[in-house]
């Protein structure tokens, strides 16, 4: 049988249409077209710059601007001056290509606007997949969700997730993941976010030891392409918990790397949860052959060779008692009670790359 991460396919979800397939990329201007649009406004980081100039070749005429500026946690600043290139340019369609910081001023500048988003994931991040927006001002993150910030068009390329190296890949797959696990445990989950969040995390756990066995392995790629996909769909439906509470105080608080903060945080605040919910997160330790789903994500990421110590982004010992505060002050919703004291401790375990703990 063949399978389905070899298989082209349209998804019409609500209301995002997903193209995926070897060639979603090629598809571009016949999508710009499909939404009535014929003046795009194409966003990338100043390391992508290339990839966008070489979609606004591939757009032609429809290219009417590029703005090489998006940066990591979506700083309000650099929204506003990515509005003055896009009323400069006229443009009536956001095109985003990249990872989470690209596809997060598109959501910035579409919920500015009102105009329709195209987005291109090059990453495994899962933003393109939900009505989440997260916005860096003075210090700190804040998040919102409303439905006109999920992109209306995500094309899926493995060709372009395959241009990230293999490091960055493992710990962008992590942060999908972590978007899969927690929506096992949130507070409005239902059947289908379950299921979706079972296979998306059966699909990375099998695809990623073979992704970094042998980067040419394009079936691996594409396998983690499909569970990260499934992740973000997770994220988008249901509300996240103490993990992304944790990764935004230090996102925002302290510019920390987005993906390598979730990969490090991951089993830890896990293990914070797990004795409150172990049923829900029996599936994880299933998957990964451990006796709880904490030891298991954390062998995970150790045999990925991820990162797994806060201390190396950064982070210091005189920095837990700020980031303690910033991850209590207005806390999401938890299956175990938010205790400031105990959230250092764990904290202080990530700092350190220690072994994941209750």
């Amino acid at each position: 049988m063949t399978s389905v991460f070899q298989n082209r396919f349209v998804y019409q979800g609500s209301p995002a249409r997903v193209v995926f397939g070897a060639e979603a990329y090629a598809q571009v201007a016949a999508e710009v077209d499909r939404l009535g649009a014929a003046r795009a406004l194409v966003l990338t980081t100043a390391e992508q710059a290339k990839s966008g100039r070489e979609l606004s070749a591939a757009l032609g005429r429809r290219a009417v601007g590029h703005f090489a500026g998006a940066a990591m946690h979506t700083p309000v600043a650099i929204t506003e001056m990515a509005m003055l290139a896009l009323d400069a340019a006229k443009a009536d369609v956001l095109i985003a290509i990249g990872g989470g910081s690209t596809i997060g001023l598109a959501k910035a500048l579409a919920l500015r606007s009102g105009l329709s988003q195209i987005a291109i994931p090059t990453t495994f991040a899962g933003s393109e997949a939900t009505p989440i927006l997260g916005q860096t001002e003075n210090g700190e993150k804040t998040t919102m969700t409303e439905a006109r910030l999920r992109p209306e068009v995500i094309l899926y390329d493995v060709a372009l997730v395959k241009t990230m190296p293999a490091r960055l890949a493992i710990s962008s797959a992590l942060n999908a993941l972590a978007h899969a696990v927690e929506g096992l445990y949130a507070q409005d989950r239902n059947p289908m976010t379950s299921l979706m969040a079972q296979e998306g995390t059966r699909a990375l756990i099998s695809a990623l030891p073979r992704l970094k066995a042998d980067t040419n392995d394009l079936n691996a790629w594409a396998e983690a392409q499909y569970g990260a996909w499934l992740c973000g769909t997770v994220l988008g439906q249901v509300g996240m918990s103490i993990h992304h509470k944790l990764c935004h105080a230090l996102g925002g608080g302290f510019d920390l790397p987005h993906a390598d903060t979730h990969a490090i945080l991951l089993p830890h605040a896990v293990s914070y949860v797990e004795a409150a919910v172990p049923e829900l997160l029996r599936p994880i330790a299933g998957m990964t052959g451990a006796p709880t789903a904490a030891l298991g994500l954390q062998a995970l990421a150790k045999s990925l060779g991820a990162p797994s110590a806060l201390r190396d982004l950064g982070l210091r010992e005189a920095d837990l008692d700020r980031a303690t505060a910033l991850a209590t002050a207005r806390p999401y919703w938890s299956p175990k009670p938010i205790e400031a004291g105990a959230l250092r401790a764990l904290l202080s375990r990530a700092l350190n790359g220690a072994p994941a703990q209750p």
